[in-house]
C-alpha cells in the first residue's frame, strides 16, 4: 500500500468530478451564508417601505437557507459516493481481509485436526484396552 498506483483515466475523472462537486458545495454554502449575513444587516431608509424589504429579506433568506441545505445534503451524498467508491475500489484492502479471515480459519481448521487426531488416538487406545478386557474374560 506504501507504494501509490497510477488510476485509470475513468477513476481519475470520476475523482476530480468528486472533488469540483465538493468544491462547488463549499462555495455556495459560504456564498449563501454570506449573503445571509448581509441580509440581516438593517440598512437606511429606502425607496421601498420597511414592511416590503422585509418580506423580500425574509424570501431572500429562505431561498438561500435553502440552497445550504441542498448544498449540505450533496455533501452527504458526495461522502456516500467517496465511501462507495472506496469499497468498490479498495481492491488491496479487500485482498488482505480475505486473506486475514483465510488465515484464521486454516489455524482453526489445524486445531480441529490436532484434536481429531488426539481424540481418534485416544479412542484407539481405549478400544484396544476394551478388545483386550473382553476377549481375555471371554476365554476364562
Amino acid at each position: 500500500m506504501a507504494q501509490q498506483r497510477a488510476l485509470p483515466q475513468s477513476k481519475e475523472t470520476l475523482l476530480q468530478s468528486y472533488n469540483k462537486r465538493l468544491k462547488d458545495d463549499i462555495k455556495s454554502i459560504m456564498d449563501n451564508f454570506t449573503e445571509i449575513i448581509k441580509t440581516a444587516k438593517i440598512e437606511d431608509e429606502t425607496q421601498v417601505s420597511r414592511a416590503t424589504q422585509g418580506e423580500q429579506d425574509n424570501y431572500e433568506m429562505h431561498v438561500r437557507a435553502a440552497n445550504i441545505v441542498r448544498a449540505g445534503e450533496s455533501l452527504m451524498k458526495l461522502v456516500s459516493d467517496l465511501k462507495q467508491f472506496l469499497i468498490l475500489n479498495d481492491f488491496p484492502s479487500v485482498n488482505e481481509a480475505i486473506d486475514q479471515r483465510n488465515q484464521q480459519l486454516r489455524a482453526l481448521q489445524d486445531e480441529c485436526d490436532r484434536k481429531l487426531t488426539a481424540l481418534r488416538d485416544e479412542v484407539s487406545i481405549d478400544l484396544y484396552e476394551l478388545e483386550e478386557e473382553y476377549y481375555s474374560s471371554r476365554y476364562r
